[in-house]
């Protein structure tokens, strides 16, 4: 039989999928024209008159032409055959009847099959299809007419020749002459042929209706059944299989009858045998899975979980789907999800990773990483998704879930496709490894990451590009970042200026910016015209804020002595830009905002050099003074400082840029309007740079009177350039005007040394006007005093002079 069974499947193999339909449809029009000319139902007929336009349909799509879809086709072929072997023999009407239903089932179970291979697969008529299976697979037939069949079993295999035929002799011979009582006690006592001989007759009782299923339960029937189950031979064993799942599909109540740990175990046994009852008993286990029972004990019985995944991996098309219907019933239990991997079925235990809880998550990944794996398996569970929940688990997890995780990918990492995938998820660690100290202990790490930048992908450049900035944001980074640029970073990162991915962009523009922040001279060396106009166009046309901001902050960190680069930016209207930037942002100064602020003052500091009146008028002209002055009441103490400095370089002028005040019968009404009067002439914001006609007197005195001290000497520089020669009494009236005197005092007690001795100059100066003596006099004895006895030695020489003027120490005394 083997022999002959392997040249059929060679003879199969070589059949194409139109040569395989054409055969059908004949076998076909043949079974249905000898079903009419019998006594068979004419409803058999009828439903094989349908399978031609069915297969028709099938042979005209390409896509069909499939290994799984011709073994299906194989198995219409098979069944179709048997009808016909059926029809033409001369058994009783009833047997006929039984059989010719059991093959019209069978060839719905061919169509299924087609279905099935054919999931992926646009058919047309698959509607069709599977209307067909459905009215196969719920046929029915009925006989009128009973006859008798004599023949002993010896000559029906003498005339037949098959074990097959002498089973069907054997069923009717038993129908004919045992009755059901007879049949239960042979199913119950009988010795091995005589229960072959019983159980057949069950069968056809069972099928046919013609026992109750109060007599199943009165009888023992389930109970029995299983019991002559361990102990039976293989034909005999298929048959009660196949019984039971019989009564499970008339009566689904039996299912509870059958979920006892003893009739799962013997039941589970036929899973390692011959193929037929294998198919048989898988199919009975994933009906019976449906009872809670079963599934909370099936998956403790001893090899079963195994046999499903050698089953699921099988060719057998039925039973794989069943067994992989129980798979995944079964792996709603922890448990069973880790003995499906031990057995090489990991998608269970992928799946958990991936949406289970924590517990079982850490449980998952500790048992791959203790299993032995196979490369292929490796390959497997990579290409099935585990590789990036373990990353995530490392990433987000706790200490246990973090050093399971990381055993798991120790041991997928040895296979190189998985090498790939792991550096695809894992890079996104970097980011987070580099904000820890410890990584800046070995600068080759940094180095390592630096020269990869132009050798990986896309989504690891962005992580490696984070990574980086991360490590050399380090305060104590200021080594990596000099091998770094050593090693010839901004010659790496300038190319991804113009690179169209806009993440990868703004993390070499971010990582630029952190390389820049100390290397100014290199910076200037390294960015020229080109490079400037392409991050000055960023700046203009980007849509990301955070781009924005780390082009802007590039900038930045040119030497201001660069007149070439100043130069590149007036050309490229960089100014403007800035301008609109900061007179449109409104609302709440969140932290990007604060930093980018930062930058823009910064920059605004080249812009209004005092020895460049040209550039300074330039910048005037663009707006550059109201900008300045709002900067002085928004953000932090840097962009305060920064601002103050551009303003007092532009005040440093408008002594000399002032107008003498015209007669008013020259100057016209406007003339009130522009007289200064701390520069006593007639000034303008534009023009003189004036900074009592642009209002920043006052916030600029409300920062010293603030608690934050950064911003205190540059505002001093500032406010000092009312203090000129020309118009050090007019600008000390207008600071006491302004209640500047006790906030410069302030800054006399709080503040660093730098601004304490600006401080004092200004007191000097302010000093030499009696009234101001008088007012301010005994507020500051107090500070002055403090600091002549515990200040900073290069102070003394002012204090004492201040002390002098206040007549508290003599002008000859020894402290001079």
């Amino acid at each position: 039989m083997k022999s002959t069974d392997s040249n059929m499947l060679a003879e199969s193999e070589c059949k194409s999928l139109c040569d395989l339909v054409l055969e059908l449809q004949a076998s076909a029009d043949e079974v249905s024209s000898l079903a009419k000319e019998s006594v068979i139902s004419s409803d058999f007929s009828v439903m094989i008159e349908k399978l031609p336009p069915v297969l028709m349909d099938i042979k005209e799509n390409k896509l069909m032409d499939i290994p799984p879809i011709l073994k299906a086709l194989e198995a219409l072929e098979s069944e179709l055959k048997r009808a016909k072997a059926l029809i033409r023999s001369p058994k009783c009407e009833s047997l006929h009847v039984k059989q010719i239903q059991e093959v019209t089932q069978n060839l719905g179970r061919s169509l299924g099959l087609v279905l099935f291979a054919g999931h992926d697969i646009l058919i047309d008529g698959k509607d069709n299809i599977r209307s067909l299976q459905k009215e196969m697979m719920n046929a029915r037939f009925s006989s009128d007419a009973v006859s008798s069949y004599d023949s002993k079993s010896e000559e029906i295999v003498e005339e037949f020749g098959t074990e097959e035929d002498t089973e069907d002799a054997i069923l009717q011979e038993t129908e004919s002459c045992v009755s059901i009582e007879d049949v239960v006690m042979q199913v119950k006592y009988g010795d091995d042929d005589e229960f072959r001989y019983a159980i057949l007759g069950l069968y056809s009782l069972i099928s046919d209706n013609k026992v109750s299923e109060e007599w199943i339960n009165d009888e023992g029937i389930i109970p029995v059944l299983f019991n002559r189950l361990g102990s039976s031979k293989p034909y005999n064993r298929l048959t009660i299989i196949r019984i039971l799942r019989t009564l499970v599909t008339y009566n689904d109540q039996n299912k509870e009858k059958m979920v006892d740990i003893a009739h799962l175990s013997t039941l589970v046994k036929s899973l390692t045998r011959d193929l037929e009852e294998q198919k048989e008993a898988v199919g009975l286990l994933s009906t019976l899975s449906d009872v809670s029972a079963v599934r909370r004990r099936i998956g403790r019985i001893q090899g079963c979980i195994v046999m499903l995944v050698a089953i699921f991996n099988g060719d057998d098309q039925v039973a794989a789907h069943d067994a992989g219907k129980l798979l995944n019933t079964l792996s709603n239990n922890t448990q069973n999800a880790l003995h499906m991997a031990e057995a090489g079925y990991f998608k269970p235990l992928v799946q958990y990773l991936k949406e289970g809880s924590d517990m079982s998550k850490i449980l998952m990944a500790t048992a791959l990483s203790r299993m032995d794996l196979r490369d292929q398996t490796r390959a497997s569970i990579g290409e099935n998704g585990a590789i990036e929940p373990l990353v995530k688990m490392f990433k987000e997890g706790k200490l246990e879930a973090k050093l399971s995780a990381l055993s798991a990918l120790k041991n997928l990492s040895s296979l190189k496709e998985n090498t790939s995938r792991l550096i695809t998820s894992a890079s996104a660690i970097l980011a987070r490894i580099a904000k820890s100290e410890s990584v800046l202990v070995n600068k080759d790490i940094a180095l390592q990451m630096l020269s990869l930048l132009n050798l990986c992908s896309p989504v690891i450049q962005c992580h490696l590009l984070k990574a980086l900035n991360s490590i050399s944001g380090h305060p104590s980074a200021s080594k990596v970042r000099r091998k770094m640029k050593e090693n010839g970073a901004f010659q790496l990162l300038l190319p991804f200026l113009v690179e169209t991915d806009t993440k990868i962009r703004t993390a070499a523009l971010k990582f630029m910016h952190t390389l820049s922040k100390d290397s100014a001279e290199e910076l200037s060396e390294q960015v020229g015209e080109t490079h400037l106009n392409t991050i000055i166009n960023i700046i203009s046309s980007s849509k990301s804020e955070k781009e924005k901001s780390a082009a802007i902050g590039i900038i930045s960190n040119l030497p201001v002595s660069d007149k070439k680069a100043t130069d590149t930016l007036k050309r490229a209207n960089l100014l403007p830009i800035l301008v609109t930037i900061v007179d449109s942002s409104q609302g709440i100064l969140t932290n990007a905002v604060s930093r980018l602020f930062e930058s823009i003052s910064a920059i605004l500091i080249r812009f209004t050099i005092s020895s460049d009146k040209k550039l300074q008028l330039f910048s005037a002209e663009n707006g550059i003074i109201p900008v300045l002055v709002k900067l002085l009441s928004t953000g932090s103490p840097l962009t305060k400082c920064n601002a103050a400095t551009a303003l007092a370089q532009l005040s440093q002028n408008s002594v000399s840029l002032r107008k003498s005040r015209k007669p008013s019968w020259l100057c016209g009404s406007h003339s009130g309007t522009a007289f200064c009067e701390v520069h006593n002439g007639n000034c303008f914001v534009k023009s003189t740079f004036c900074l009592v006609k642009a209002d920043a007197i006052r916030p600029l005195i409300r920062i010293l009177e603030g608690k934050e001290r950064e911003a205190d000497e540059a505002v001093l520089s500032a406010l000092s350039t009312l203090l000129q020669d020309e118009i050090s009494e007019s600008g000390s009236n207008y600071i006491a005007k302004l209640s500047g005197v006790q906030s410069i005092i302030k800054v006399l007690e709080f503040g660093t040394v730098k601004a304490q001795q600006k401080g004092l100059w200004m007191l000097d100066r302010i000093f030499r006007t009696e009234v101001h003596r008088i007012e301010y006099g005994n507020s500051a004895q107090v500070v002055l005093i403090e600091l002549a006895q515990k200040g900073d030695l290069k102070l003394k020489p002012t204090v004492a002079k201040l002390l002098a003027q206040l007549e508290l120490l003599q002008p000859q005394s020894s402290y001079f």
